[in-house]
């Protein structure tokens, strides 16, 4: 009798956990998903919106792929030019725990900036930076099928303040097909 209600409670425990598993696996997938998505080339302008380069306009160049380590997450290379300048770019964020880490170019502990949060929708991530005093987020909106809107944005005092903006298009191959007859 006890192992009976040990049992039906162990049922229960289990019917009652199940959408918190389900919830995990759902989340999971939704943000591997989104990665996937955003794998490919992309390319397009920006411009700095805020600070002392205020005004200055840039294209970027960059090609995604998603991680390779079982989760979810993604890895660009490109580079981003000015004028005759061109900067190389890129960028890892990985899924850590329930949320994600990562860096752009080297990292803060040289002249980029480390990813210290994330999280993932449908059709955007965001994700935390940092880099010594300063502390900022990235947000990456997926339009549609071939454009992504990407802002930068640094905390001063207690407010959020866009300083780059970024609209990038999907490159896709076209091909000619042509027939034989």
């Amino acid at each position: 009798m006890y192992s009976r209600k040990f049992l039906s409670l162990f049922g229960l425990a289990a019917i009652a956990l199940s959408p918190l598993a389900d919830t995990a696996a759902t989340a999971a997938t939704r943000d591997k998903a989104f990665f996937d998505s955003v794998a490919g080339t992309w390319k397009g302008p920006g411009e700095i919106v805020a600070g002392k380069y205020k005004g200055t306009k840039f294209t970027c160049n960059l090609v995604g792929e998603p991680v390779n380590d079982g989760g979810a997450g993604i890895k660009l290379d490109g580079s981003c030019r000015v004028g005759v300048f061109k900067q190389p770019m890129t960028a890892l964020i990985s899924q850590a725990g329930s949320s994600y880490k990562g860096k752009f170019l080297d990292g803060a502990a040289g002249k980029g900036l480390d990813v210290v949060s994330g999280a993932v929708t449908d059709d955007t991530v965001v994700v935390g930076l940092n880099r010594s005093k300063l502390n900022g987020a990235m947000i990456a909106r997926i339009r549609d099928d071939k454009t992504m809107n990407v802002t930068v944005s640094v905390k001063v005092e207690s407010q959020m303040i866009p300083v780059i903006g970024l609209t990038l298009t999907r490159q896709v191959d076209e091909m000619t097909v042509g027939s034989v007859e």
